[in-house]
C-alpha cells in the first residue's frame, strides 16, 4: 500500500490534514484505531457541546417564568440527554466518513506503529498486519485524560471525561478536580442537571489561564448557582472502599474530607506518543511532546507531527491549522508559520468564556503601557432583553500605537464573538479603527466597540 501522504490518527488534526492533502493532489491514507473524528468528534468538543445545550435548555425551562412563560412539571431525563449527545457525535463521525469517500482518502482501521523507511505497520481489527508506505508520514495521535498518581481512574467512581459523558445514571454529588475548560464545562453541566458539585483547584483562581477578571466573574456566577469552589487546594487521596468516595482535600486551612458519589479528574491532557514507534524511527521528543520545526517536520526526514502530540495549545482548531500548514509546506506552497499568540480559546460553560492574546497581567509584565476597556453586559440592551446580563468584554490596547494586545470575554455567546478580535489582530487593527467600525444594535457584539470606547475615554453607555 503506497501513498504520498499517510496520516496516523483521524481527529480534527488528522482528518483535516488528510482532506487538505487530497485537495493538493496527494494520494492519501488515514490510519485510525478507534473512530473517525478522534476524541474531538466522539468524546470531546462535539458531544460535550450537545450535553451543555441540554443543560442550557433545562435552565431556560426552569427560568421560563422570568420570560413570562409558564412551564409545569419539567424534569431532566438524564439517560435521554446522554443518548442525544452520543447521537450527535455519531452523526459527526459519519460526516467524516463521507468526507473521506468524497476526497478519495483510503481509511485503514487499525493500530499503527511507525517503522523506519517511511513505513507504518498496521495491526488490523482482525489481528492481521499490513505495511503502509508513505512518502510523507504525519503523526496526529492526539491526547488523552491526564492521570495523577494520587487520583487513579477506575472508570466507575474516579472518572475522566469519557466516562463523564456516558454515566448510566445521574450521581447526587460530584467532586471535579481541576477547573480548566474540561472541569468547568462538566461542573456547569452536572450542576444544571441537579447534581451537588464541588470544584477543587490547585491554583488561586478557576480557569487559571484566563484573565483574572474573567476567573473572578465565573467564580461569582458558579457560586450563585450553587457550585462550591475550593481554591489553592489539592486532592491528596480518594477512598473508594465504601458506596461512594471520601475525598481528602488539603488547603492552607488544613485537611477536610468531602463525600461524593463520583470524582471527575479534569487535570488536563497528555500526548499519545507511547507505543507508536517513535524510538524505532529515532524521532526526538521532549517533555512528553514530539519536537518539530515551524512546519511540523520532525528530526527524521519524511516524518511530521501535529496537534496535541506537539508543543503548543492542545486545541482542535490549532491541530487543524497545523495540519493544513504542514501539507501545504510539503506541496511547496508559500506558507507562514502559525501565530500561536493569536489563537482563540473558548470554554462553553455558562456563562461562556472566550479569549485571545495577552491578559492584562501578561501585557503589563511585558512592559506595555496600556489602555484597558471593559464593558459589562448589564449595560447591554440585547443582554438585558435576552436575560443574560452576567459578564463583560475586556479589551487591552498598547497605549503608544493602539495595537490590540488581547481581549477577554465572559457571557452568553461570547465564543461566537471572539473571532472578530482574532481577525482584527490578524489585520493589525488599531483601537481607533475598532472604535470607528460601526457595530449593529442591539447585539452582544456592540460590547467590543463599547469596551474599546471605554479604553479611549469615549464610552457612551456607561
Amino acid at each position: 500500500m503506497d501513498f504520498d501522504v499517510v496520516v496516523l490518527g483521524s481527529g480534527p488534526g488528522g482528518y483535516v490534514t488528510a482532506i487538505r492533502a487530497a485537495q493538493l493532489g496527494f494520494k492519501t491514507a488515514v490510519i485510525e484505531k478507534e473512530s473517525l473524528g478522534g476524541v474531538c468528534l466522539n468524546w470531546g468538543c462535539i458531544p460535550t457541546k450537545a450535553l451543555l445545550k441540554s443543560a442550557n435548555v433545562f435552565e431556560y425551562i426552569q427560568h421560563a417564568a422570568d420570560y413570562g412563560i409558564e412551564v409545569k412539571d419539567s424534569k431532566a431525563n438524564f439517560t435521554d440527554v446522554i443518548k442525544r449527545s452520543r447521537s450527535v457525535a455519531n452523526g459527526m463521525s459519519n460526516g467524516v466518513q463521507f468526507l473521506m469517500k468524497k476526497n478519495k482518502i483510503e481509511v485503514i482501521m487499525g493500530t499503527g506503529t511507525l517503522k523506519p523507511g517511511k513505513k507504518v505497520e498496521v495491526k488490523m481489527e482482525d489481528g492481521s498486519t499490513k505495511t503502509v508506505n508513505g512518502k510523507h508520514i504525519i503523526i496526529a495521535t492526539g491526547g488523552r485524560s491526564r492521570v495523577l498518581p494520587n487520583l487513579p481512574q477506575d472508570g466507575k467512581k474516579i472518572i475522566g471525561y469519557r466516562e463523564a459523558m456516558t454515566l448510566d445514571k445521574m450521581p447526587k454529588s460530584m467532586v471535579v478536580v481541576g477547573s480548566g475548560a474540561i472541569g468547568v464545562e462538566f461542573a456547569y453541566f452536572y450542576n444544571a442537571m441537579g447534581v451537588d458539585v464541588t470544584i477543587v483547584e490547585y491554583a488561586a483562581n478557576v480557569v487559571p489561564v484566563e484573565d483574572e477578571d474573567v476567573s473572578k466573574q465565573l467564580a461569582r456566577t458558579f457560586k450563585k448557582n450553587g457550585i462550591k469552589i475550593k481554591l489553592e487546594s489539592e486532592v491528596t487521596k480518594v477512598d473508594t472502599s465504601g458506596t461512594g468516595c471520601k475525598v481528602t482535600v488539603k488547603s492552607k486551612k488544613g485537611e477536610e474530607v468531602i463525600e461524593a458519589d463520583i470524582v471527575l479528574s479534569a487535570v488536563g491532557v497528555v500526548a499519545n506518543i507511547e507505543n507508536i514507534g517513535l524510538e524505532d524511527v529515532g524521532i526526538a521528543t521532549d517533555k512528553g511532546k514530539i519536537m518539530v520545526n515551524d512546519y511540523y517536520k520532525t528530526n527524521i526526514d519524511g516524518y511530521y507531527a501535529i496537534g496535541d502530540c506537539v508543543p503548543g495549545q492542545a486545541l482542535a482548531h490549532v491541530a487543524s491549522a497545523e495540519g493544513i500548514i504542514c501539507v501545504e509546506k510539503i506541496k511547496g506552497e508559500h506558507v507562514q508559520p502559525l501565530d500561536y499568540g493569536n489563537i482563540p480559546g473558548c470554554t462553553y460553560c455558562s456563562p461562556e468564556i472566550a479569549s485571545v492574546g495577552m491578559t492584562e497581567k501578561a501585557a503589563k509584565d511585558a512592559g506595555y503601557e496600556l489602555k484597558v476597556g471593559k464593558f459589562p453586559f448589564s449595560a447591554s440592551g440585547k443582554a438585558s432583553a435576552a436575560g443574560h446580563k452576567d459578564g463583560f468584554v475586556k479589551v487591552i490596547y498598547d497605549a503608544k500605537y493602539g495595537e490590540l494586545l488581547g481581549a477577554h470575554m465572559i457571557g452568553a455567546n461570547v465564543t461566537e464573538m471572539i473571532a472578530e478580535i482574532v481577525v482584527a489582530r490578524k489585520l493589525e487593527t488599531t483601537g481607533h479603527e475598532m472604535l470607528k467600525a460601526v457595530h449593529p444594535h442591539p447585539t452582544m457584539s456592540e460590547a467590543v466597540m463599547e469596551a474599546t470606547a471605554e479604553a479611549y475615554g469615549e464610552v457612551i453607555h456607561l
